[in-house]
């Protein structure tokens, strides 16, 4: 493809993960204004707008991979942007009826849209790229996206719900959504829509067993914080998800197709999705938390918080940046590692400050920091995964990948939750609460870095200072 259109084709691809993050950031900034209209007052019933569209986002991926290398990347990435406008639409008229749950639904169902755009953005990334400089330049720029996406969303939440009304930032949201997928069936090559000359069957019953299992899991940890452990229904809930995905291991060795070949599985991506898993866990407690403590102890306005987030947009791409050069002159293991310590800094400095002191001291530092870590662990991770897999499994593999990255924000909220409910028996004292969150997400953050310490330092006894091919 030409210059031109490739730029264009990077960057209608890199648009899903920011709008990805700008859906987060969308129902984040205006959480107590959106609480307020639906009079929700229990703080584990507000968490439900953030977690459940990340519940949806992990849950889904897995499936829409697979989608994408049966019926076409291109056609199911355009598919994910129709999807994600409608409920994304719906999830604004929802203040009419001004019934949560109905919000919750359509929040889930919103989910499912970049569910079906992430990995095959990816896939389509990984068919269009061979292993090279250019590859982990696309997919650095994949990873920048984030931090911008936040900031967009969180900006367009703030503005519609302080200023106008909470509904709109869903609507315009829907609109652009609408928009992009009509681009990008003329921007994707033709090329990149073929499917394969020989498309792999689907895999029914691990897919909805696997499904199963996830959302049940899920559901369990984040009604923990509501209801108690104690409570027949809840730890019933986790039996049963567990039961679930015991049952989905035993399906995918004996399926013909599986939705998650057991071959594919090794200590390399177990390390990855490991690191993954827990890294990405604590920023999403940290994301939820950070803007809780500007809202609550600090007091600060949706609009003010989202101009304190804005610099995570530049240190954004100069991680992307950065992260592009470490990989083409480190061992990608290293990269990885240093992402987790990223990560962890990000969430000690600002889990260590006073509830009284200047936003430039650590708040500021701590939002400059975080991207590193956002940044480097994704496209290395998408890159060790994709590298690693045939080219009919591209979508499988940024699937894992992605699926990781959204289940375990989901699922950390809710042990976040947990933690905070349990260790917090004054429920006027919102400080201490949100402070249990944040020593949570440290133990998470802490545990990434010596997972990371230790795949870099097997990589490094069995491959030595191995750096890609440029």
């Amino acid at each position: 493809m030409s210059l031109t259109r490739e730029i264009f084709f990077v960057a209608i691809c890199a648009v899903s993960h920011l709008m990805t993050q700008a859906a987060l950031g969308l129902a984040l900034a205006p959480l107590d204004i959106i609480a307020k209209d639906f009079g929700t007052k229990n703080p584990g019933e507000a968490s439900w707008f953030i977690a459940g569209y990340s519940l949806t986002v992990g849950t889904f991926i897995m499936i829409s991979g697979r989608l994408g290398d049966i019926l076409g990347h291109k056609r199911v990435f355009a598919f994910g942007y129709a999807w994600f406008g409608v409920w994304s639409c719906f999830a604004g008229f929802s203040a009419y009826p001004k019934h949560q749950i109905f919000f919750d639904v359509c929040r889930a169902l919103q989910g499912i849209g970049p569910a079906l755009l992430m990995p095959n953005a990816l896939a389509l990334f990984g068919r269009a790229y061979s292993p090279g400089i250019r590859k982990n330049i696309v997919f650095s720029f994949f990873g920048a996206a984030a931090p911008a996406g936040f900031v967009v969303g969180a900006t367009s939440g703030s503005f519609f719900g302080q200023v106008t009304w909470w509904p709109w930032a869903f609507w315009s949201f829907g609109i652009t959504c609408f928009a992009l997928g009509v681009l990008s069936m003329f921007i994707i090559p033709d090329a990149l829509q073929n499917r394969p000359a020989k498309s792999p069957g689907f895999d029914w019953s691990g897919s909805i067993v696997g499904v199963c299992g996830l959302v049940l899991v899920n559901i369990a940890f984040n009604n923990a914080p509501l209801y108690g452990w104690g409570k027949p229904h809840v730890y019933f809930i986790l039996i049963i998800g567990l039961l679930c995905l015991g049952a989905f291991g035993w399906v995918e060795k004996r399926a013909v197709n599986p939705l998650l070949p057991m071959h594919a599985l090794n200590s390399t991506v177990g390390f990855v999705l490991a690191c993954v898993g827990v890294g990405w866990g604590a920023f999403g407690v940290w994301v939820f938390y950070s803007w809780r403590f500007l809202a609550l102890v600090r007091h600060v306005t949706p609009l003010s918080a989202s101009a304190m987030y804005a610099p995570c947009m530049i240190s954004g791409l100069i991680a992307s940046g950065m992260t592009g050069f470490l990989m083409t002159h480190t061992p990608v293991s290293f990269v990885m590692m240093t992402s987790m310590v990223a990560f962890c800094v990000g969430i000690v400095i600002a889990g260590t400050q006073p509830a009284q002191q200047t936003y430039w001291a650590q708040m500021f530092v701590s939002i400059i920091v975080m991207p590193f870590g956002m940044d480097m662990s994704f496209p290395a991770a998408s890159i060790i995964l994709s590298n690693h897999m045939p080219r009919e499994h591209q979508g499988l593999a940024m699937s894992l990948v992605n699926t990781v990255v959204n289940y375990s924000i989901s699922l950390s909220l809710g042990i976040a939750g947990t933690v905070e409910v349990y260790g917090n028996k004054d429920a006027a004292n919102v400080e201490h609460g949100i402070r249990l969150a944040y020593y949570t997400a440290m133990g998470l953050s802490g545990l990434g870095v010596l997972l990371g310490a230790a795949f870099f330092a097997k990589s490094l006894l069995k491959e030595g200072w191995k750096v890609m091919d440029h």
